[in-house]
């Protein structure tokens, strides 16, 4: 890297304040995720993230300064043990000529641009936790460790009488077969980009999968950021599902009724406004990663 106008030099002090800034934000969602494996307990809200995202806890800890930073001073050099990282002038910095999966990156770029610039859509009242369970034996229910609030008969009930229109495909894949044809959508994953919209809340928490993917490329606060918004997401996810999750402190939002379809349409609002700025920030990224 040879510094220019855009070039940030870091002093040690300055960069391992950030470093340690992340990492104490960081472990307060890590720590108590590691401790309950440890122990062998599961929490169905708060480890989501964690095991279907397969970003490892230690990987989130890790501090990434992003591009166009060069890191001053002599523990710098401990970050070439990343094969992205070099020496730069007056210090150490991501390599930008090594940027991997160009392919990729204009695919996520493509998606997160036209994610974007689509209006959010509102009204799917979070009923894909409730497909993913429709018409399942106890058994065959995923957190079958957790009750539900309803009895099968009933849950399957209300599920038919809402419109279900999920956009997301990484939600509708987990439909049980009868609870497909039910769906007013059809994602594919090679459709994906015609259907992602910015109210969708797995649209919004996936904006966590595009910045860990990005890594070590990606800013460190930027990937804890789109973390915090997914970990928030998922705790509403949970709330307006079929769970009754209240030992863990979840009270439910009852989409069941039109007081909780409001709550959660609520919900939605919000994480579309807190959503657009880290996608935004993300974009910036994935182009300025491209003309490298």
């Amino acid at each position: 890297m040879v510094a220019t106008d855009k070039t940030a030099v870091l002093a040690e002090s300055a960069w391992h304040e950030r470093r340690r800034a992340h990492e104490l934000r960081v472990f307060a969602w890590t720590g108590p995720h590691q401790a309950r494996a440890a122990r062998g307990e599961k929490h169905p809200v708060h480890d989501f993230l964690f095991e279907y995202y397969r970003f490892r806890p230690s990987w989130l800890r890790r501090w990434h300064p992003g591009p166009d930073i060069v890191l001053q001073g002599k523990s710098a050099r401990e970050f070439l043990r990343w094969s992205e990282y070099h020496e730069a002038d007056g210090g150490i910095g991501l390599n930008l000529a090594h940027v991997p999966r160009r392919e990729s990156l204009t695919w996520i770029l493509n998606l997160l641009h036209v994610t974007a610039e689509r209006p959010p859509h509102f009204g799917c009242f979070g009923l894909h936790e409730w497909a993913m369970v429709y018409r399942q034996t106890p058994a065959e229910v995923r957190h079958n460790q957790w009750p539900l609030r309803f009895p099968p008969a009933e849950l399957a009930r209300i599920v038919e009488a809402q419109p279900v229109r999920c956009s997301h495909f990484d939600a509708f894949r987990f439909f049980t077969a009868p609870a497909q044809p039910l769906n007013k959508l059809s994602p594919t994953r090679a459709t994906a980009p015609e259907f992602e919209q910015p109210g969708c809340l797995h649209a919004n928490m996936d904006l966590y999968k595009w910045a860990f993917k990005l890594a070590p490329f990606t800013p460190a606060e930027l990937t804890a950021d789109c973390f915090a918004l997914a970990r928030d997401i998922r705790e509403i996810d949970m709330r307006a599902s079929p769970y009754d999750l209240e030992k863990l402190g979840c009270t439910p939002i009852k989409i069941e009724t039109p007081e909780g379809r409001a709550e959660y349409e609520q919900h939605q609002r919000d994480f579309s406004d807190r959503s657009q700025p880290l996608r935004i920030r993300l974009l910036a990224l994935c182009e300025r990663l491209l003309a490298a």
